[in-house]
Order: structure tokens, then sequence, then C-alpha cells
């Protein structure tokens, strides 16, 4: 259930300024505050509760905590300790009166998210986008797109690791329940922290602890399935995490018998199975983990238009660009700007049926062209939305992503570009 409150009929910390004093309208918490439709989002957010049954916590509480939280870099516990402390960050929260005790635990913010999903999200974004475009703070003229992964929080996959980490969690799994099994975890120990101490890898000690790995893992895996059916109820997450356990086990003893590195749909991680590996081509990281996203840059903001945990080629995105910042602007870019990739004959002329003039080398010999001036200076800009991707990362935490949950990852990017946006949009006021 959910109920609004009454936002009209209160007077600012009364008790803290009872002498007509006032907050400072110059604080950027205060500034920030005024660019989101937060009565607009209160209807969002109420689809998602029942009629009947106890009341859910505010929506401007709960929305104004997540946006801090991407804003400031800190985790949740902190994030409640220090709206606790700080007036400014009370009165971004839709705080009427000075909070001297946490009002929500930690976990209710971790719970909302998972509830409201990244739909919301997006209506958050489409909303207050919408203020920011009426405002003229947001001046769409051209577009600029690439694509980025954004990794999740996970420690570099190996196949030794891996196999470790199933055979790790059937014997934990295995104990919490009650089996009564010999699981071998000791030998199983010591074996791989052999393994891991070892500064010279070849091949050959690679492969022999990897079937070593298989060998304890499908042994653990068999005693947890024979314990669980004997038990009547057992977890949904412990049914799930096995299912992931018996793939990777499929998995890697296939590409052990065929001595091959690749294999489609590879899983890297036990707890976010839906994470998949990603070549970058860059010299640091060759290889990423995690989400690729599609993103176009418009006037200084970083959008995000598609997003998936898999490699996939950016130059297919061009249709869902040009749909998005249709939707977002209500007409179509003047120019389009990206790199090379997406200088393919299909997005040439797409783009010239649409009448946007798009900023790729012409096709054919290299001769003198009425663009190549215009083509060099919009190259040129382009690393404007490389210098968004580093920003985002670098104070946004989209370096690493620490939701754990399919859905919940692209809700943590999509929060750390709208905190980002709205610190953009900010400095704009």
């Amino acid at each position: 259930m959910y109920k609004p409150k009454d936002r009209d009929t209160y007077v600012l910390f009364p008790e803290l300024f009872p002498f007509g004093g006032r907050l400072d309208e110059r604080n950027r918490w205060l500034q920030i505050s005024e660019l989101i439709p937060w009565s607009e989002l209160e209807g969002e957010y109420l689809k998602h509760f029942s009629s009947v049954g106890r009341p859910a916590k505010d929506a401007h509480l709960i929305l104004g905590l997540l946006l801090l939280k991407h804003m400031t870099k800190l985790s949740d516990r902190e994030m409640l300790v220090t709206v606790m402390e700080n007036p400014y960050m009370q009165a971004f929260c839709g705080f009427h009166s000075m909070a001297t005790s946490a009002t929500l635990d930690a976990s209710t913010l971790t719970q909302m998210r998972k509830r409201l999903g990244p739909k919301f999200f997006q209506e958050l974004e489409k909303k207050t986008y919408a203020v920011l475009i009426e405002r003229g703070i947001i001046r769409a003229r051209g577009m600029l797109a690439d694509a980025t992964v954004f990794p999740e929080e996970i420690k570099f996959p190996t196949d030794v690791g891996l196999l470790n980490d199933v055979r790790r969690w059937a014997v934990r799994t295995i104990k919490k329940l009650g089996g009564k099994f010999r699981t071998r975890r000791r030998k199983a120990e010591k074996e791989f922290l052999s393994f891991s101490k070892t500064k010279r890898k070849t091949w050959k000690i690679i492969r022999k602890a990897k079937k070593s790995m298989l060998q304890y893992g499908r042994r653990n895996l068999g005693q947890l399935e024979q314990l669980i059916k004997k038990i009547p109820d057992i977890e949904k997450k412990v049914l799930e995490y096995l299912a992931v356990s018996k793939e990777i086990i499929l998995q890697q003893a296939e590409m052990y018998k065929k001595k091959v590195n690749r294999i489609s749909g590879r899983i890297v991680s036990l707890f976010r199975p839906y994470v998949r590996p990603i070549k970058t081509g860059k010299q640091a990281r060759e290889t990423e983990f995690g989400a690729k996203g599609a993103l176009t840059h418009v006037d200084g903001f970083l959008f995000l238009d598609y997003w998936k945990h898999e490699a996939y080629n950016e130059a297919d995105a061009v249709a869902r660009h040009m749909g998005a910042y249709a939707e977002r602007f209500g007409k179509l870019p003047a120019y389009f700007v990206g790199d090379m990739k997406y200088g393919t004959r299909k997005n040439r002329t797409d783009l010239e049926t649409l009448g946007i003039r798009p900023s790729f080398k012409p096709l054919g010999r290299k001769t003198k062209h009425r663009d190549d001036a215009w083509f060099k200076k919009k190259q040129k800009e382009r690393n404007r939305i490389e210098g968004g991707f580093g920003h985002a990362k670098e104070h946004f935490g989209l370096d690493r992503v620490r939701y754990k949950g399919e859905a919940t990852s692209e809700v943590w990017v999509r929060l750390g570009l709208m905190a980002m946006n709205l610190m953009t949009a900010r400095k704009r006021v």
C-alpha cells in the first residue's frame, strides 16, 4: 500500500530555524531538487504498490536517497548516516522537520530497487529530462554516439578459480543444510592453494588443476542433490545456484575435453551468471566483464539508449538512437557523429533518408570533399563522449557495478548517469 503525503501545509524545519531563518537557496542539493518533478514521479511510484496493506515509504524519501547515494558514491548505510547529519540532504529527500534518527533500514533501499525495477527508473529519466529540456538547460542540436562496457563487481575469472567457487559453494550449502558427507574439503583446498601459489603456471599444471577441480565439483554437487531430495522446502536461491553450478561444470568439462578456452554463453561468475566477457580492444583491458551500453552525448549530457549483457555491434544501434532522440526531444538530430564502426552503407543510407547529416569519412577513393573541414571538426568533438564515459566511471561509480542482479545492475548505471546529468544541469542553472 502507498499513501501520498500532504506536501503543502508544512514549514521547512520549523524547530531548527524558529526565528524565521531559512536554508540557503544556493545550496547544491536544493538547486538539484528543483530540477526533479517529484509529484509526477510519485504518481509512477504509486503504481508499484497495492491499495491495501501497510503504507510504503515516501516516494520523495526513497528517490532522494537513491540519487544522493550515486551523487556522493556512499554505501546505503553511510548514506543514511550522512543524511541524518545534513539538513540540506534532508530537504532534498522531502523532510518537513529535522530528523535526528534513521527513518528506515539500509535493506529497504535494496528491496525498493528490486521492486521498482529498470522501467521505473527509465520513467524517472524521461520525466526529469523533460523538465531540463523545457527549461532550456539541455539544447538539442546533433548527437554523438558510442558504446562502452560497464564492468561488474566480480573478480577476474579463471577456469580453475570458477570451478573452485562452485566447489566451495556446494560444500558450504551441504554444511548449512546439515548434510553428513565426505566432501574432501581440506584436500581440495590444499590443492587449490598450492596451484594458486605456483608462480609459473604451465599449460600442463593448469590442465591438471582443472581436472582435479572438476572431479571435486561433480562429487560435491552430486552430494548436494542427494541432500536436497530429502528436504521438502529448499530456498529458491539454492536451487538457482545449483542449476548455475551444474551448467558451469558442463561448460568447463566440454572445454577441458575439446582443449579450448571459449564456448558459447560461457558463464564467468557463479553469483552473477548473466555476466559475459566482452572484447573491448583496449590495450590496458582487452576483455571486460559486464554489460555493454550504447549511449548518446547531447549538449554535455549522456543518455543510455540500449543495454545488454552480451557483446553486440554498436553500429546496429543507430535506429535505437534515432528513436530515443526523437522521443526525448520531439525531433530528429541535425547531425550524427560516430567512429568508423558506425559508417556502414546501411547507416549512411538510413541517415540520408531521414535528412540527418552524418560525420563519416566518404567511401571510395580519397579525394577533396566539400565536407572535409566539417568532418574533421565533428570528429574532434567526438572526444567529448569519451570524456563523458571517463567522468561517469571515475566520479559516479560506473567503473564497477555493485548492484547484484541483471535488472538492478541496469538500475545502478541509470542512476549513475542520472546523478551525473543532474550535477551538470545544476552548474547551468
